[in-house]
């Protein structure tokens, strides 16, 4: 993006002006293209499977175009280390591969975000994971006249969770990422969370990614996907 937009504006400067503004010239060209996707009010979920690299890629994009990462799975794994009432309520469920109540759920969405009531908008990484989920963030939407924008979906396959998973659960030491429980993890992700493809998608909201590769090269796929859906 950065060279085609230096070629762009540079055919415009006359031959004899100093490199140093022309140099200057492409950089405040440059960040005035890029910045003005941060005055727009954006509202995005990650969506894919455990082990996607979702909360990577979100983490990314909330820095990018300056927006409040909100993470249940960072929310419930800080809760469960100051062993807190509502972190073993989540504990008696992750460590069994099953998904967390929606009625808990939505609670600590609505106080995650009331924390960053004055943001340009949300990444939601790990919710909603159902129908009803995505209903009841819409409805929650709507109170605060905004709405989704775009569902980002990252694609990767079932073997490559597996395989991330294990491995991440090595390095961490991680008790809830054995075999058993990563792959009843992906049952109740293909039974109960995958229909939110179909979902958004027919609101057209969807862009699917391939989530195998590089981390920076995912991002800037998702830059693009991000960008493009701005941009229209």
């Amino acid at each position: 993006m950065t060279g085609v937009l230096s070629h762009k504006f540079t055919h415009y400067i006359p031959r004899y002006f100093p490199k140093m503004l022309i140099f200057v010239w492409n950089h405040v060209a440059v960040n005035i293209f890029e910045n003005q996707y941060h005055d727009l009010m954006m509202n995005i979920i990650v969506f894919g499977p455990p082990g996607s690299g979702k909360g990577t890629q979100s983490v990314k994009i909330a820095g990018k175009y300056h927006l409040a990462h909100i993470s249940t799975g960072d929310i419930f794994r800080s809760e469960i280390r100051n062993k807190t009432k509502m972190g073993n309520k989540v504990q008696s469920y992750i460590s069994k591969g099953e998904l967390v109540p929606d009625e808990l759920l939505l609670d600590i969405l609505k106080n995650a975000m009331e924390k960053h009531s004055g943001t340009r908008g949300y990444v939601f990484d790990g919710f909603p994971r159902t129908i009803h989920q995505a209903v009841s963030l819409d409805k929650l939407m709507q109170e605060k006249n905004q709405e989704i924008t775009l569902v980002l979906a990252l694609e990767v396959s079932g073997e490559e969770v597996v395989k991330r998973l294990l491995k991440r659960a090595q390095l961490e030491g991680r008790s809830d990422d054995n075999e058993e429980v990563i792959r009843n993890r992906l049952k109740v992700y293909h039974e109960q969370t995958e229909p939110l493809l179909t979902y958004y998608d027919e609101q057209d909201k969807l862009a699917t990614v391939p989530g195998e590769g590089t981390i920076e090269g995912i991002f800037k796929n998702l830059c693009r996907a991000i960008e493009g859906d701005s941009a229209g």
